[in-house]
């Protein structure tokens, strides 16, 4: 049972990935969505055949889904606050964690970075002891994060990034060729809302694919790209001064 639970927790990262809804496994299931969710709910009632339609339904074979289960249940899928406060105390550390989820290599971080080859491997050790990587011999790299891999809502790494990677990040203008930004403010309903974080997850899961499709080219073909897509219900505090108090607007219509 503890297998089928996993199996099912994979394939709804899978699902949510790809902002595919459970209205949608329903249709090509020729079920209501309700069954769907107890469906998803009882794994071990999950027969290979309506499996298989899933797996079709977001183009990935089952033997890929296999895997990625098998991958997940051997892999780390969240460290401690603790384990995050190493990483941002120690900046060495976090740039050598950085390095090696982004795909690179032990003589390609000392190629590019200014790093002594000894601490480089006291770096790589210290990721061994938090099982973000297994250390192999010949300094060869084993990254051990789960596809299920999130950090701490709100943790250590997050605050690091919303207080010091924001703001970098965004001190250009975003004129270049290699760059773009574009921030849009409308009206929108809560179920709107949710279709947009679907296809948000959508497109981040390409940006990776993407990734991936280019690692086979060689380091000076390739360069660090970060994307940042975030929408929330939200107004400019600025106007807030404007706005009509909603109490008091409520007495008026009496």
């Amino acid at each position: 049972m503890a297998e089928c639970e996993q199996l099912i927790k994979v394939l709804k990262k899978q699902l949510k990935a790809r902002g595919v809804t459970y209205q949608e496994v329903a249709d090509a299931l020729d079920l209501s969505e309700g069954s769907v969710k107890r469906l998803f709910a009882n794994g071990g009632s999950l027969s290979l055949d309506r499996l298989s339609a899933v797996c079709c339904l977001i183009n990935m074979e089952m033997a890929a889904l296999f895997k990625l289960v098998s991958e997940d249940s051997q892999s780390l899928t969240t460290l401690t606050r603790q384990q995050e406060e190493e990483l941002v105390a120690d900046k060495a550390l976090l740039l050598v964690a950085v390095c090696i989820t982004n795909g690179y290599r032990f003589e390609q971080i000392l190629a590019q970075y200014n790093l002594p080859e000894t601490l480089l491997i006291q770096k790589l050790a210290h990721l061994d002891r938090l099982k973000l990587i297994e250390l192999l011999p010949e300094n060869r790299i084993k990254l051990m994060i789960a596809p299920s891999f999130s950090w701490i809502a709100g943790g250590p790494i997050q605050q690091f990034f919303q207080q010091q990677v924001i703001r970098a990040f965004f001190q250009s203008h975003f004129s270049g060729e290699d760059e773009k930004l574009v921030m849009s403010t409308g009206l929108m309903s809560l179920p709107t809302n949710y279709k947009f974080q679907q296809r948000i997850q959508r497109l981040v899961s390409e940006f990776y694919e993407s990734c991936n499709h280019d690692s086979e080219l060689t380091m000076n073909e390739r360069h660090g790209t970060s994307m940042v897509v975030a929408i929330r219900r939200w107004t400019f505090p600025l106007f807030d001064e404007f706005e009509v108090d909603e109490g008091a607007s409520s007495e008026l219509t009496k």
